[in-house]
């Protein structure tokens, strides 16, 4: 069964040590908020490490509105929205408030401009004269020659007697026309075509580009890297793949053959597991 756990995403917010106040109102900072919510739950920062995947200084930075050792605004939302799940609380309030405090959520970069090339438009041909007087002076003479050799075939005066059209020619096997064959059968599906005994899972980027990695069960690492839009990548191991998508809503994944049928979010950070028996459905 594939286990699953969203990359958390921390903003920047005030430090509980001097327990300063938004003027725009009474709440909480966010790492306040999830520091007392944990606390409540009767979490402890190493469990709820172990549970997001998120390591422990980052969890205490977060708890601290420390959002410096997060990489970025993007991997703070993640981060954010991780450990809010993790110790029970609604997330899209936190995300507001990051969002508020931080000068809103980015605008999505606009895509480059493209440049054709300027298309040169031929000119027009000219006729060629020369060409044309060649080929009707060619068919002129041809023509007169054929006539003279069609006139001086048989002796003036001479009939051609008239006499039973010859049998045509009995066509040879040769000439029969070939049978067709069958189109053949399509081909088994992608799904079957997969291992059964290995795990394999296909990383696609549809929507943008995404840094992705991807370790064996062994710990090996089998890629980490940048997934540029409309590239793919394949991996395969006998028992496990472990993932860490850093933007889960520009990739398509195809586990043993099958869709992930999960939905991301554009920007969100993504930790995934997947053996031979994933995914249940898809």
């Amino acid at each position: 069964m594939a286990t699953r756990s969203k990359g958390a995403l921390v903003s920047i917010g005030n430090s509980p040590e001097d327990d300063r106040i938004s003027p725009a109102d009474d709440r909480d900072s966010i790492g306040r908020a999830l520091q007392q919510t944990r606390i409540a739950a009767g979490l402890t920062v190493e469990e709820v490490s172990a549970s997001t995947r998120v390591r422990i200084p980052i969890v205490h930075a977060i708890e601290e509105d420390d959002f410096s050792r997060c990489g970025g605004d993007v991997y703070a939302r993640g981060h954010i929205r991780t450990l809010a799940r993790a110790v029970g609380l609604d997330p899209a309030p936190l995300i507001e408030q990051y969002d508020a405090e931080h000068g809103g959520r980015p605008a999505p970069t606009p895509a480059a401009p493209l440049f054709e090339a300027e298309r040169i438009r031929p000119e027009p041909r000219r006729p060629n004269w020369t060409a044309a007087m060649v080929a009707a002076i060619v068919a002129v003479v041809g023509f007169v020659g054929f006539t003279m050799f069609d006139g001086n075939d048989a002796p003036k005066g001479s009939t051609v007697a008239d006499g039973p059209a010859p049998a045509p020619e009995k066509a040879s096997s040769a000439a029969k026309p070939k049978p067709v064959k069958p189109a053949p059968k399509p081909s088994e599906s992608a799904i079957a075509a997969v291992p059964q005994d290995k795990v394999t899972v296909k990383m696609t980027a549809t929507d943008g580009k995404s840094w992705i990695s991807a370790k064996a069960a062994d710990g090996k690492l089998l890629f980490d890297g940048l997934l540029l839009n409309g590239e793919s990548k394949t991996f395969q191991d006998d028992e496990r793949i472990d993932l860490v998508l850093g933007n889960a809503g520009a990739i398509e994944l195809y586990v043993n053959g099958k869709k992930v049928a999960d939905k991301f979010e554009s920007g969100q950070v993504e930790r995934l597991t997947y053996t031979k028996g994933d995914p249940e459905a898809g």
